[in-house]
């Protein structure tokens, strides 16, 4: 699913050591815990996956793309095969809960009918079907969370991508997110989780790959 080749990143702008020689494979239908302290280099980790940096030396492989070879118009059609969950949840303020769902979905040019089958049925999923018509500012930060999770699942991708997904909730929603997430892997998609909270690591008995000034501990 993923893989590291021999990648490091060095940022130019400041000399930076962002990765050094990371050697990585991540299966299909795994799910990954990433952690590390402030400025270990989790958020490059996650960029590199992205395709918003490229590796200076090394190759990064997603399905069948290469970082070597992808070309830029080829970028929208990657990214497509991740769902990506933010810690800020980058809801759209005036859209309810069913349109921001469905708003990854229009992007992509899927017929309404299909959104109209699609958006409740990943909502129930969520635990969110009585919220479809609320706004993001009547939720909770959790209930947030969650319409995050919803429209980053509704394209039914290869693989979710959650940085740092509790980082704005408290405990017990916390380890629901995370149960959540393990359900949806549950049910064959990869989950990558990049999270400081090595308390809710412990609660779940995962993959954990460790990143240290740069370098992978796995």
């Amino acid at each position: 699913m993923i893989e590291f080749r021999n990648v490091s990143k060095v940022y130019d702008s400041n000399g930076t050591h962002a990765l050094s020689n990371v050697n990585i494979k991540i299966e299909d239908g795994e799910f990954v815990f990433v952690v590390g302290s402030s400025g270990a280099g989790k958020s490059t980790f996650l960029k590199l996956i992205m395709h918003e940096e490229k590796p200076t030396e090394g190759e990064i492989i997603f399905n069948d793309y290469s970082s070597a070879t992808l070309k830029k118009k080829q970028v929208p059609y990657y990214r497509r095969e991740m769902g990506i969950v933010f810690q800020d949840f980058r809801l759209i303020p005036k859209m309810s809960v069913y349109d921001n769902v469905a708003f990854a979905m229009r992007v992509i040019g899927a017929k309404e009918k299909e959104i109209r089958k699609r958006v409740p049925y990943i909502l129930q999923l969520v635990g969110l079907s009585q919220k479809a018509r609320s706004m993001p500012n009547e939720l909770s930060g959790g209930e947030q969370q969650r319409v995050s999770l919803a429209r980053a699942l509704v394209n039914n991708p290869k693989v979710i991508i959650a940085d740092e997904p509790t980082g704005n909730v408290d405990p017990e929603m916390s380890h629901d997110i995370i149960q959540l997430l393990s359900e949806i892997n549950d049910m064959g998609t990869t989950v990558l989780v990049v999270t400081h909270e090595h308390e809710l690591v412990r609660q779940f008995n995962k993959r954990v790959i460790v990143i240290d000034h740069g370098r992978v501990k796995s």
